[in-house]
């Protein structure tokens, strides 16, 4: 691949070299590789389904244990409220409100999301202030039908001389409405946080935002932070981090030729949420919750959702405790065979790694495979959300480990594959804790432990014109595959994404309100 002196430039611009960038390129040329789903995890074969008993006392160890550790909520926090809003923008775009009954255009659209919207209209969380916007912008508000009130709600909404939600980033678009203030997803996030990652009175939460964002954030710390800080008697200390720009990725067009903008540059795209392993391998923390910045609920789900944050960390101290050990008399050496068994029985049976490649499982294989970074993963019975799905999967050295698969991953075209896909019982939500520390206290390089092998290639389009572009193996796909992990069963309730804005007027998104 030749590339002229401004290429190379561009590519070193980026913090890439021209090899980095060849090395993509053949990835496209490869295509997607399907992985080798063995059996479906589901509960008691790579899933945990925990007994209310055992709930308990892993939550009471994780509460004794956890101020021997340091803590921090990472949150990724990059994405735009545009998707959020999608449907209200084709409203707003397509729909006569001086010629058409509004009835008319849903059920023309066929969107039930939007017949929720408008049947509920008055308890969404900025209701009163987009009325308060229109009526504002529009003198004769009170004289229109309702047809024209409704479409002039929704472009106050979505519009610069309006609230402009959908140029916002979703962390903060206000989600729920309480009786003394309106709440966004990042306030949300900071109150849960305060509920288990706090020591001493004191929580760390590092959110992954737009370089162009965190100026927003900034400002909306400033405003609620002591209304915060009062309410949960907890001193924060907040982290950003932008998706490094050395974590884009070439696009090309459909004869792997370097895609080209209209001026003549090369094409870079953000590498998908797998770029933010670069984002975690630079935390200092020992132990790091994960969780969407959607993914929130009001004051009165809160508690259910600590409980189980508490119990997934229980869990993840009791593993780490053992794996320690295991390491320690790994170093001392002149283990016994029967310890060696144990270890062995251990990987086996608690962390499902298995060999089918027919190579001994020596004492080496054994500290190779305990000295990783450790996760432990709630999942979710699966109701139709989207969302990865947790299998059991052999890589090409015959070795099988407990994977999160998303569906694209999967040969459908194989039957074998497909009716092992329609097995799988429950979905990842993104709720997960993990270790990034070994027995000796120092930090894994994460970036040894994804498999380069997951990335996944998109079509998608520039300037009207089509183009590939390629994702990084995803965060909690390949970008954790190499890791150590244990899956356990937690409630539907814990999981409630906003991917639309109708979303937002689900009960677990309706505080309780007084009068």
């Amino acid at each position: 691949m030749k590339f002229s002196e401004k290429d190379i430039l561009q590519i070193e611009d980026k913090g890439l070299t021209t090899k980095e960038v060849e090395e993509q390129i053949a990835i496209f040329k490869r295509g997607n590789l399907k992985v080798n789903i063995t059996e479906a995890a589901t509960i008691g074969k790579g899933i945990s389904g925990i007994e209310d008993r055992h709930q308990r006392e892993l939550i009471q160890y994780y509460d004794s244990e956890k101020a021997n550790h340091s803590l921090l909520k990472f949150v990724p926090a990059s994405g735009a409220a545009t998707r959020m809003f999608k449907a209200l923008h084709t409203l707003a775009d397509e729909y006569d409100a001086d010629n058409e009954d509004l009835r008319d255009y849903l059920d023309r659209a066929g969107d039930s999301s939007l017949q929720l919207f408008f049947s509920k209209i008055e308890e969404l969380p900025f209701y009163e202030h987009a009325l308060e916007k229109t009526k504002k912008n529009h003198s004769n508000y009170e004289e229109l039908n309702s047809h024209q009130q409704h479409k002039l709600l929704v472009e106050t909404i979505l519009s610069s001389k309006g609230l402009y939600l959908g140029d916002l980033p979703k962390g903060l678009v206000p989600f729920h409405q309480y009786d003394s203030h309106t709440a966004t997803a990042f306030e949300e996030h900071l109150v849960e946080a305060a509920r288990y990652i706090a020591v001493d009175d004191k929580a760390k939460v590092h959110f992954t935002v737009a370089p162009e964002d965190k100026q927003k954030f900034q400002q909306e710390w400033k405003e609620i932070q002591p209304r915060v800080e009062k309410e949960t008697g907890v001193t924060f200390e907040i982290e950003y981090s932008y998706q490094d720009p050395k974590t884009d990725t070439i696009a090309v067009d459909d004869h792997f030729e370097p895609f080209r903008t209209e001026k003549g540059d090369l094409f870079f795209r953000p590498g998908g949420h797998g770029a933010l392993i670069e984002n975690l391998n630079q935390l200092h923390e020992e132990i790091v919750f994960v969780k969407n910045i959607d993914n929130v609920v009001t004051e009165k789900s809160l508690q259910l959702v600590v409980d189980y944050k508490k119990m997934l960390g229980g869990k993840l101290f009791q593993v780490q405790k053992q794996i320690f050990q295991y390491l320690e008399e790994l170093d001392a050496g002149n283990l016994s065979e029967e310890k060696l068994n144990e270890m062995k029985h251990f990987l086996s049976e608690e962390l499902f790694v298995k060999n089918e490649s027919g190579a001994p499982i020596t004492e080496s294989y054994i500290q190779e495979k305990l000295h990783r970074p450790l996760r432990v993963c709630g999942m979710v019975k699966n109701e139709g959300e989207p969302g990865g799905g947790p299998f059991l999967v052999k890589d090409k050295n015959g070795e099988i480990s407990l994977q999160i698969i998303e569906g694209a991953q999967i040969d459908d075209s194989n039957p074998e594959q497909a009716k092992t896909a329609k097995e799988a019982t429950h979905f990842n939500p993104v709720d997960i804790v993990c270790c990034l520390r070994d027995h000796q206290g120092k930090g894994f390089d994460l970036h040894e432990y994804v498999d380069e092998d997951m990335s996944f290639i998109a079509d998608k389009t520039k300037d009207g014109k089509p183009l590939k572009a390629l994702e990084r193996p995803g965060l909690w796909n390949g970008g954790m595959a190499k890791w150590n992990t244990i899956f356990v069963e937690v409630p539907v309730e814990t999981f409630n994404p906003v991917k639309t804005v109708s979303d937002l007027l689900k009960d677990s998104h309706q505080p309780e309100r007084n009068g």
